[in-house]
Parts: C-alpha cells; sequence; structure tokens
C-alpha cells in the first residue's frame, strides 16, 4: 500500500492515530512501532479489539490470518513518517519550528498562547519532537488550523534536519545553543552545527529565520530572509528588559509584564511578543496573554513553603540552563540555598561539567548548596557550605532541614528533583 492510498485509509479513520495499545481511541489506525524495548507489532491484535479500526504492522513473524483490517508495509515508522509529510503538504496550516538547547517548551507554549489570540492555532503536545512525536504532531493538525507550532529536538547530528524534511516548516526559530546532549554533539559547536541545520534548510527554501541579534551564532544567518527581536538598535523588534525576577521588558513604548522568572526567560519573551507583533496581533492582546501565562510542569515555578520562596525547575538541566538559573537565583533577596540534581546525557564531558557547576555555586553569594546524585557526588570537593548526596533518599535520611529564604530545585529530567517537595521532613 502506498503513501496516497493510505492516507486515504487515515481520512476514512477519523484522522486518528494510536502507537500505544493501552490507550486507543474508536476508529482509529493503530501504528505497530518497534523501539529497544518492545515491538508493537505483538499489540496490533488486541489494538483491533479495543477499538481500532485499521493496523498498521511491519513484521513477517507474526499470523494474523489474513484479517483485512491489517496492513502490511515494509517499515510502520517510516510509513508514519511519510504520512506525515503527506498530510503537511496538503495542510493550510503555517508552521513554525522551534529548536534549540533550552527553552524550546516554554517558548512554544507562550508562542501557541499568544498567536491563539487571533489564529485558530496548535502546537505539539508535551515534548513530543522527536522522530516519533513530530509526525503525530502534524498529524493532529486539522484542515481549518492556521497556525502551528512544532517543537524540533535531537541529541545526535542529522536528526533536525530529518525532523525539519517532514515539517516543512515556514518559519523556523533557534532558542539558543547551549551544553544539552553533549554525549552526541561533543561539545558547543557540535551543538551549533546540529541546531542550525533547521536554518540552513530554511534557507535552501527560501523560509523565514527568526533571530535573535543578541546570540552571535544566529547574527551569523542575518543576510537571509528573516526577522528578529533582540536587545540591539538594528534588531527589527528592540527590547529592554525592566525586570527580570519576574520578566517585564519594553518593545516600542509599550511595557509587557509576565510571570515567569528569571533573565533566562527574557529571550523566551522577547521571541514570543516579536512573534506575535510580526504577526499582526494587537499589543493589547499580547500583554493580556503574557500577563496571565504561567509554566508549569517544573519550569520555572515559584512556590511559598513555610515562608520560604521555592523556584522549581525540575522538568530538566544540563550545564549552560543550570548556570543561567543560578545566575539568575543570586539576585533574590535574603539567604540562599540551592538543591542540584545530576545532569544527564553528557558522556565524557560529565565530569568536568558538574565540576564547573560546583566552582560557580562556590564563587558566588549562596550560603548553602546541595548536591545530589552519583555525578555530583564523584566531583565532590570540600567546602564549609556544600553538601553531597549519593541519592536523594540519602538526602532524605541525612540531611538538614532547608532554612534558607530562597531555594532554587533543578536537575535532570531523570533526577525527579521536585519529589524533594513532597519530603516534609527537610521543609519544618
Amino acid at each position: 500500500m502506498n503513501t496516497k492510498q493510505l492516507y486515504q485509509k487515515f481520512l476514512d479513520c477519523n484522522s486518528i492515530i494510536d502507537i500505544d495499545s493501552r490507550s486507543i481511541s474508536k476508529g482509529s489506525i493503530f501504528f505497530a512501532i518497534k523501539g529497544e524495548n518492545f515491538d508493537g507489532n505483538k499489540f496490533a491484535d488486541e489494538a483491533l479489539k479495543k477499538g481500532s479500526k485499521l493496523a498498521v504492522i511491519d513484521s513477517d513473524e507474526i499470523n494474523f490470518n489474513n484479517n483485512r483490517n491489517i496492513i502490511k508495509v515494509d517499515d510502520s515508522l517510516k510509513a508514519l513518517q511519510d504520512l506525515a509529510l503527506y498530510h503537511r503538504k496538503r495542510l493550510k496550516s503555517k508552521i513554525l519550528a522551534i529548536t534549540g538547547s533550552n527553552g524550546k517548551t516554554t517558548s512554544k507554549e507562550l508562542i501557541h498562547s499568544i498567536l491563539s489570540t487571533s489564529y485558530k492555532t496548535t502546537s505539539t503536545e508535551g515534548n513530543f519532537n522527536n522522530h516519533i512525536g513530530v509526525p503525530l504532531s502534524l498529524l493532529k493538525i486539522k484542515g481549518d488550523t492556521e497556525f502551528s507550532v512544532i517543537e524540533l529536538g535531537a541529541n545526535n547530528f542529522g536528526e533536525i534536519d530529518f525532523l525539519t524534511k517532514i515539517a516543512e516548516p515556514d518559519y523556523g526559530y533557534i532558542t539558543n545553543f547551549g551544553k544539552a546532549h553533549l554525549e552526541g554533539f561533543k561539545n558547543i559547536s557540535g551543538v551549533v552545527r546540529a541546531k542550525t541545520e533547521l536554518y540552513n534548510w530554511l534557507i535552501i527554501n527560501n523560509k523565514i529565520l527568526i533571530l535573535n541579534y543578541d546570540d552571535p551564532e544566529q547574527i551569523k544567518f542575518k543576510s537571509s530572509n528573516h526577522f528578529s527581536f533582540g536587545s540591539k538598535l538594528e534588531a527589527n523588534y528592540m527590547f529592554e528588559i525592566i525586570e527580570s525576577d519576574n520578566v517585564i521588558v519594553k518593545c516600542n513604548n509599550i511595557v509587557y509584564e509576565s510571570n515567569l522568572y528569571g533573565d533566562y526567560n527574557f529571550s523566551n519573551v522577547c521571541s514570543a511578543i516579536a512573534i506575535g507583533l510580526e504577526f499582526g496581533i494587537d499589543p493589547k492582546l499580547i500583554r493580556k496573554k503574557l500577563k496571565n501565562f504561567s509554566s508549569n510542569n517544573n519550569r520555572s515555578e515559584i512556590i511559598r513553603i513555610n515562608n520560604k520562596n521555592v523556584i522549581l525547575d525540575a522538568y530538566n538541566a544540563n550545564p549552560t540552563s543550570v548556570e543561567f538559573a543560578i545566575r539568575s537565583f543570586i539576585k533574590n533577596k535574603g539567604t540562599k540555598a540551592l538543591v542540584l540534581g545530576d545532569m544527564f546525557e553528557l558522556g565524557e564531558n560529565s565530569a568536568i561539567e558538574h565540576k564547573k557547576i560546583i566552582d560557580i555555586a562556590d564563587e558566588l553569594n549562596i550560603d548553602r548548596c546541595i548536591f545530589i546524585g552519583e555525578e555530583f557526588y564523584k566531583a565532590k570537593q570540600d567546602s564549609v557550605k556544600n553538601i553531597f548526596f549519593k541519592t536523594k533518599e540519602d538526602f532524605y535520611e541525612l540531611g538538614d532541614i532547608i532554612r534558607e529564604e530562597n531555594i532554587l530545585i533543578k536537575g535532570s529530567r531523570g533526577m525527579q528533583m521536585e519529589d524533594v517537595l513532597k519530603n516534609n521532613m527537610i521543609w519544618k
């Protein structure tokens, strides 16, 4: 069955795709995707019994007794990706693709929120930003959608280029270049090379780049078809930062207030405002949306516990985002404590990057630094204010009550540092 024929089946199934047999939508197409630890082909029959109308499989080993509701293809994942591209080419929606080392999800949600004031808009759900998630996100876009914000993630070279060729965006924005996924990219030069695969595709296809003129790597692309923002006069949308605790900025003599915390959210806020203005959205609507927007899912949340200000930024972490967070955090008035968990996917750079974070915390005006995880523990160094624990459980058992007025909690997703909030012993 070719992609055109499969697309008609997709339309006949109410344009609903499932890949998880545990949660099936009635009348859907189930795509049997293989992973490192699972084979979706084994669950195709279950998916049909639960309500899927069709199942797409790529296995020769499983006997489905010539079931007419089974569609056999050479590669189920490639069939899904080809279907997504076929669908994208028929959409009227403008697509804005976002990638970067930090701030992708916050920027995506903020841009979607602002665009939705004036356009029928959709965006990537959660972190569906990989070779499976991007096709699924595209296939959810309806025919009457006007703007779609699609997040692109990668941990190796060529992945952004691959995803961009499926999404075929009209606009592209890179949030920043930081020390993330160094296991695959090796160093910051590798990160830049990988992320700018988006801009290179846009240039070749005469699409529009969105550039942060405060980023020297992005300025290199300013001769291309683009619009820009930043603190520099030559930017199309020039911003002045008024306050960084809760980011407040000024553009064209209009002040925009947000509830997003920290200097590191400055570019996230400015990019969303600039995009909104570029697409003709009334500044009053932008101001209202921005003021009412709140980060969630453990991203720069400000929580009050027993008269303490807790900044929960535990959705993810890498050396760049941790340093940004710490340097912003020290501007808070009052006593300060860090509770930092290990940073993952750093490969051979892990030891040196964890030590750098310890050194940065040591140098700054912080009263107590609590480091949790095996990588931090390996890099530990004696200091009056530094305390190291191999696990969160060790911290709960051996740690002291946190008495400081301001606490920053941050770590990689796998560390689940938000659990620290649930341990009442340390907050008494």
